[in-house]
């Protein structure tokens, strides 16, 4: 038991944190999502979702495409497969720790 709470201690710090856990939980469970989706969702102001998500994209986790929806720009989020990997290494640590 104590090798598995020591193993907390090596937890993605990137993923840790509240906020950026909320993001890459809710893209984990779709294909892709649209910022506005995520606004809503994670409860976050728009600009700290954005810091959020400019963190997760440059350590490789999310995957960001800017768009247009008509004349209106369209900002679309996926978890890429390192994001998942990282995600499912820390699920399987947090719950044997727990």
């Amino acid at each position: 038991m104590s090798a598995d709470i020591q193993k907390l201690g090596e937890v993605d710090r990137m993923i840790h944190e509240p906020a950026r856990l909320m993001v890459v939980a809710l893209l984990s469970a779709v294909k892709e999502a649209d910022f506005q989706y995520l606004h809503r969702s994670t409860g976050l102001s728009k600009g700290n979702l954005s810091v959020h998500l400019s963190k997760l994209e440059e350590a490789g986790y999310v995957a960001i495409k800017k768009t247009f929806r008509g004349k209106y720009p369209l900002t679309i989020c996926r978890l890429t497969e390192r994001g998942r990997e990282v995600l499912e290494n820390y699920r399987k640590v947090i719950r044997a720790a727990l």
